[in-house]
Order: C-alpha cells, then sequence, then structure tokens
C-alpha cells in the first residue's frame, strides 16, 4: 500500500511532495481548534490543484436544492459550512516573481503536523533565478483563544548573491465552495481597513430566500515584520493587503509573523459590537510574540493528552493511527460551546455540507464520555435538546406528532437533499435517545435526563407511537419505508434496528416517567392513555427474526435475497460503490456498514453469545465496510466473540482509514465522526470496558502484534490508568474515590 505520510508515533510527516497528492496532503495536514479550522492548502497561491478550505463553527448557508423541492415535506434547502475568508493568504516574491510550488524548481521539502503540540511547518528550498532560498511555514489555531490563528515565515538567503524579498500578507474573500450548486459566491464585504501593518476586513453572507440568519464574520490581521512596510494600493471590494519588502544578503535570514483574530455573529449580535470585539482582540495578542501565543496553546493540548493519550507498544502505524484520530476528534469539538457539533468531515472539507449527523451520538458520545470532563457531552446533549423546535417542524412536515430529530442539520431543521437518508432513516431518533441513556448509565447523573432529557425522550416517543402502524393480519405493531443504518437498502419494511429502538425507546421513556418530578410530569403532560398505548406498543413491536438461523433479520425480504459473501465478489469490483450501478446495489445483499450489528453493539449485554456469534457470523461476511463507521463496531463484536485476529483487521481499518485512504476518499476531507472508531475497538473492544450496573467491567487480551497497550478513562470522578501486556491487565487508579471494577470476572478494590 502506498502511503503519503512517513510512520512515526506524534507526527504525520512527509519528505516528499507529489502533486497528485496535494488534496490527500491537505486533508490529512489540517489544524482546528473547535471553532474554526482549515485544510493543509499553502499559505502563498498555488497554480495546481488544490482544495483551498478555512470553515468556521455554526457559520453556513441554505443552498437550494437541485432535486427533489417540490415534493411535500422535502427539504427547501441543503445546509452547509462555507469557505470562509481566506486569512492565512501570504504569497512571497523573490527579485519580483511571485513563489509558486507547481511551477517553481525546490528540494529539501518537508510537512509535518506535529499532533502533540499542533501545529503545521511546512519547509523548502526553492531555487529561482539562480538563487537557493530556504522557507519555513510554521503555524497553528489556537486552543487557548478560539479567536485567534498565527503564522510565522522565516526566509533564508543560502545562495551567494543578495536577493530582494517581498511578502504580501492578506485577508481575501473571493472565496468559492467546490460543492456550490450554482456555482455562486457566499459573502458580501461589508467593510475594508488597511494600514501599514494590519488590516481588517467584515464580511455577510448573502441573502437567502429561507428566512434562515445570515452571518456576519469579521477578520482582523497584524502583521510583524523585519522588513519596512510599504505602500500599497487601496483594498479591492474583496481583499485587504500589507505589503513588507527588503533585501537579504546571503545568509541572512528575514521574519514575518502574522497574527489574526476572527470574530462572528454567533458572538456578537451586531456588527459594531463585532467591530469592537475584532479590535480589542486584536490588540490583546498584537504585542505577544508567536512563541508567548503558541506555548499557551500547547499547554491545553499537553492537557488534553494526559487525560486521552492511548499509548502502544510493537506496533507503530497502530501508535500513529489512534494519536491521529484523538487529534483530528479533539480538532473538531472539544465541548467548549452547546451550539456546536461534530460534523462528519470537520474543518476538513466540504462533503456532508459539515452539518450534525446522528454519528455523534452513536458513535462520538461513548469517546467523550471516557476522556473528556462530562459537561463535553452533557453539551452535546444540550445541542438537541436547544433544537427542539426544529425536531417538532421535522415531524410535522411528514404529517407526525412529536418530534423528529434531522438526519443532517446546523440549526434543527432538516437540510439534507436525499429522500431515503432524510425522512427514511429515522433510526436517528432512537440513537439520540439511546446516547442520553449512554450519558446516564456512564455518569450516574440523573440532572439531565430527569429535566431536558425527558422532555426529549417524551417527543421521540410520540414520534415513534405515530409513526408505527398496527397491522390486524398479524396483531403486532411495524414501521414501514425506512432507510436502516445499512444505507444500501433503501425504503425497506421493518428494519430490526429500527423496529428495536422504536420499541427500546418508548420502554425507557416510560421507566424515567415514572422518576420525574411534578413539575417536569406536569410540563410533560404524558396522560395515562399515551402511557398505555407505549406499553402496548412495547409490547407487541414485530421484531423480524429467524429461529433457524438464530439470526435478527435486518429486515423483511432480506433473506430471500441470493445470499453470496462479500468474496465472492470479484476484486476488480469493489468497491461496489464506485463500480456498480444503485439498482444492482440496492438489489444485492451486501451491506455499507453494521445495521443488526449496530444494535447489537448498542445492546451488547442485552444478547447470549450465542445469539452475538449466530449474528456476526452471518452479517460480517456480508459486509463491504464501505462506511467509515463500520470497522469500528465490527471490532468491538469480534473482541467480545474471542475473534482476536477478526478484531484487531478491523482496528488497523478504522485506525488507519484516513491514514490509509482505505476508501480512497479522503481527498476531499477526513471521516472525523468515524476517528472514534479506533479508540472504541481498543477501550471495549481489545479492553473489553463494559458498565454494567453502575459497576466498571474490564476483559483485556493483547493482540499478538503489540507487546503493551495503556489508556486512561474517566468515570464517575475517577481517573484509572489501563495498562495491558504479555503478563496481563493492570489497573491503577490515579485520582478520585475508591472504587470496586471488575476484573475478568474478579472484584479489584482500586
Amino acid at each position: 500500500m502506498k502511503r503519503t505520510f512517513e510512520i512515526t508515533p506524534w507526527h504525520i510527516v512527509t519528505h516528499e511532495f507529489n502533486p497528485e497528492d496535494k488534496r490527500l496532503q491537505e486533508s490529512m495536514t489540517s489544524l482546528g481548534n473547535g471553532n474554526m479550522g482549515m485544510r493543509g492548502f499553502f499559505e502563498e497561491d498555488y497554480s495546481g490543484d488544490t482544495l483551498q478550505g478555512i470553515y468556521l463553527g455554526g457559520v453556513w448557508f441554505p443552498d437550494k436544492t437541485r432535486v427533489g423541492w417540490w415534493k411535500n415535506g422535502y427539504p427547501k434547502y441543503f445546509g452547509k459550512v462555507i469557505n470562509a475568508i481566506n486569512f492565512i493568504k501570504l504569497n512571497v516574491l523573490i527579485n519580483g516573481e511571485a513563489i509558486d510550488l507547481a511551477q517553481d524548481r525546490f528540494s529539501d521539502f518537508d510537512l509535518d503536523l506535529d499532533m502533540k503540540q499542533s501545529q503545521l511547518t511546512r519547509s523548502f528550498t526553492l531555487t529561482k533565478g539562480g538563487q537557493q532560498i530556504a522557507f519555513k511555514f510554521e503555524r497553528f489555531i489556537s486552543a487557548a483563544q478560539k479567536e485567534l490563528s498565527a503564522i510565522r515565515l522565516t526566509v533564508t538567503n543560502k545562495g551567494t548573491d543578495k536577493v530582494h524579498v517581498t511578502f504580501k500578507s492578506a485577508l481575501d474573500a473571493n472565496v468559492q465552495n467546490e460543492d456550490a450548486n450554482y456555482d455562486e459566491h457566499f459573502w458580501n464585504v461589508l467593510k475594508t481597513s488597511q494600514n501599514a501593518n494590519d488590516g481588517s476586513i467584515v464580511a455577510i453572507t448573502k441573502e437567502n430566500p429561507f428566512g434562515t440568519p445570515r452571518f456576519t464574520v469579521g477578520m482582523k490581521m497584524t502583521n510583524a515584520a523585519v522588513f519596512p512596510s510599504e505602500d500599497v494600493a487601496q483594498p479591492s471590494e474583496t481583499e485587504v493587503v500589507n505589503q513588507f519588502s527588503g533585501d537579504l544578503d546571503p545568509n541572512q535570514s528575514t521574519q514575518l509573523i502574522k497574527r489574526v483574530v476572527v470574530v462572528t455573529s454567533r458572538d456578537y449580535e451586531t456588527q459594531a459590537k463585532l467591530e469592537a470585539a475584532m479590535a480589542s482582540l486584536s490588540e490583546q495578542v498584537t504585542g505577544i510574540s508567536y512563541d508567548d501565543l503558541f506555548e499557551a496553546h500547547a499547554k491545553i493540548w499537553a492537557e488534553r493528552w494526559e487525560k486521552s493519550d492511548v499509548e502502544i507498544e510493537g506496533d507503530t502505524g497502530a501508535q500513529q493511527g489512534i494519536r491521529f484520530n484523538l487529534y483530528q476528534l479533539f480538532s473538531t469539538y472539544y465541548g467548549e460551546d452547546s451550539r456546536l457539533n461534530i460534523g462528519p468531515k470537520g474543518f476538513t472539507g466540504e462533503k456532508y455540507g459539515g452539518a450534525t449527523y446522528w454519528d455523534t451520538e452513536a458513535f462520538a458520545v461513548p469517546v467523550y464520555l471516557g476522556i473528556t470532563d462530562p459537561q463535553v457531552t452533557r453539551n452535546l446533549l444540550m445541542y438537541r435538546y436547544q433544537q427542539l423546535d426544529g425536531a417538532y417542524h421535522n415531524a410535522k412536515e411528514q404529517g407526525l406528532k412529536g418530534a423528529l430529530f434531522p438526519m443532517v442539520t446546523f440549526d434543527g431543521i432538516e437540510c439534507h437533499n436525499e429522500w431515503e437518508i432524510t425522512f427514511e432513516e429515522i433510526h436517528r431518533n432512537g440513537d439520540i435517545a439511546f446516547a442520553i441513556y449512554n450519558y446516564t448509565r456512564y455518569t450516574g447523573d440523573k440532572s439531565y435526563v430527569l429535566n431536558e432529557g425527558s422532555k426529549v425522550l417524551t417527543e421521540i416517543s410520540r414520534f415513534w407511537a405515530d409513526r408505527v402502524h398496527f397491522s390486524e393480519r398479524n396483531q403486532t405493531y411495524m414501521i414501514h419505508g425506512v432507510t436502516g443504518p445499512d444505507e444500501y437498502e433503501n425504503n425497506v419494511d421493518n428494519n430490526w434496528y429500527t423496529n428495536y429502538l422504536a420499541q427500546w425507546t418508548l420502554k425507557y421513556t416510560l421507566a424515567i416517567l415514572n422518576d420525574v418530578s411534578e413539575d417536569v410530569a406536569k410540563d410533560l403532560n404524558v396522560s395515562d392513555a399515551e402511557k398505555k398505548h407505549w406499553q402496548d406498543i412495547v409490547d407487541r413491536m414485530y421484531l423480524p427474526e429467524d429461529k433457524e438461523l438464530g439470526i435478527f433479520v435486518q429486515h423483511d425480504g432480506f433473506l430471500d435475497k441470493d445470499i453470496q459473501p462479500v468474496s465472492s465478489i470479484p476484486a476488480d469490483q469493489l468497491p461496489i460503490n464506485q463500480n456498480w450501478s444503485w439498482d444492482k446495489i440496492l438489489r444485492s445483499p451486501y451491506i455499507k456498514q453494521g445495521d443488526v450489528l449496530q444494535g447489537v453493539w448498542d445492546f451488547i449485554d442485552d444478547f447470549t453469545p450465542a445469539q452475538k456469534k449466530a449474528n456476526f457470523d452471518f452479517y460480517e461476511p456480508l459486509t463491504v465496510h464501505e462506511s467509515s463507521l463500520s470497522a469500528a463496531i465490527h471490532s468491538i463484536l469480534a473482541a467480545d466473540l474471542h475473534y482476536e485476529d477478526k478484531a484487531v483487521e478491523m482496528y488497523e481499518r478504522t485506525a488507519r482509514l484516513d491514514l490509509d485512504n482505505y476508501n480512497n476518499d479522503t481527498n476531499d476531507g477526513l471521516h472525523i465522526t468515524s476517528m472514534t472508531g479506533s479508540w472504541l475497538a481498543i477501550v471495549q473492544g481489545f479492553a473489553g470496558m463494559r458498565v454494567r450496573d453502575d459497576q466498571l467491567h474490564f476483559a483485556p487480551f493483547l493482540p499478538k502484534k503489540w507487546t503493551s497497550y495503556q489508556f486512561r478513562v474517566l468515570f464517575r470522578g475517577r481517573s484509572i490508568q489501563v495498562h495491558v501486556d504479555q503478563t496481563g491487565a493492570k489497573l491503577t487508579l490515579l485520582s478520585g474515590e475508591p472504587l470496586a471494577v471488575d476484573l475478568d470476572g474478579q472484584t479489584v478494590q482500586l
């Protein structure tokens, strides 16, 4: 397998520049701080193929859908994160000629993402006009101050003659999304300011016909250079530039340091307040050195790694994979703002629109519970609670009661443009309910579920009670016309996972309603008749099953397909989503990702070993794993069944999905939400962590390739270190009150 980057424990580094891999390199070296982020594109202009992308959390645009908008209930727009003003732009001229690595000759190329401290460094030696000039770009997006990004450029004359160097540091609003449906620009510039060493832009998203809020963004740069500033033309309509120029003698170096603060109308409701904040924040950082700003930033990352690092001995590829995934996950979201969430591509690309999917509740919540303060996960739950009005709207659009949380959203309103996903993949309603249960079970904190959470559960239950129908012929409740997690099956009847989650949600909600206070119960206003109806659905929900095979059937009719394993597909036809027609995929038995097995993983302790084995043995050979979310579930279940080789195979796939570009789709961005899979595969899979009856359980094994692994988990106010090597497992209580833990069936007092 060709690898773009070297395998090292703490770095994503390469010493080669391959233009055909430029987009892949940009994805892999993305930076972010939860509030904003960017792909690893060059600061200077590059005339070759590139995807320049800077994205701001919660700043989006409702782009009119191209298809389906005439259908009743269909979303009128596709919400998308929009490419922000290019604030890292920094062009360099040598003797009056702009550098361009698509055209110029250069050597000693290095591109290095330091994951431990979150800094991207790029260096190279340019040969231009018979002279050699060395460049070193360093940049970071501050974890200590959410509005701040900084760049340091060092240029050294390695030739024998003097060279003239010009820096052009800019804020450029002439940007576009590659995925714009109608090739439009999304920014209207309101105001510009340009001085000798600083400049600013204030812009607003263009008007839209859907009544969603417009966003105002303000950016101010300050530039500190050894060279003197030069007068440049007044700002254009879309660009502000500071220019610095001077001569470099042989072996002489010069620097430019660019600090940029970025503020948005999400935090400042008027343009006047936004401009005042922009000026104040810029003034605060202008006198602070790059090194001091970076030190404050790196300190935050050190604290994060102290809680979350997973150490693996004996397999550097596995070590790099887990750290890369945790790094990019934390760069996307660390829970500081309950208005934000985790887009499947984060700040690394435009695909999926940068919106929130069900991935957050199903895959991200279990990870954040284990390695961050509980408030981080609570903020993810509050995100949904704050968007209940949108969920009411989504259900009403379908003529249904209660709340239907969106498949894809920024503000709670559904904004995806595929019907079979948007209004058929309704299992996400149950996944959101399950996340509330997961939080409560893991933390022991019932304050959310007995207040805001009970409201969410009640409205989801009202939706399920209206969405099911009663089959008189079978005397059971059914759910027709859905798409399960396996998106290679659309508009099916009685998807087992969907039906099971609907039944479980109603049962869980009824249990919670027994515990809420009188005031909360009064507000929820669930009648006895409603409760009786919900209980009837729980008692008589149809769950397709084949007793002879001992499996839960993915949906009605699934077993009537021509059941052949994935191994029967010719290698040149894989992946099938890039080689087969959609019609052929829908008629095949092949599964994109865990569907029945998603439910078995969710409720892993509710099924017998025989049930888990029968379902895994039947469905895994039919799974093509063409969803980035697939491998982790299969790794955990394989570990639970003691299929250690399969567990490790699936771990390697989820850990290095983007690093090795398994699905040949990393060019347009990383798979952020599936990056949770590597932690889940180690902690829930290899280490067998479970929470049963308020007690923490572990059942670890050591993969054959590894000599040891170690991680920390936070559990109900305790920090616990788990170390596994060839001699066995050792648990250490690092902080918190004493705790009894089950280790391989034996109670251990920590």
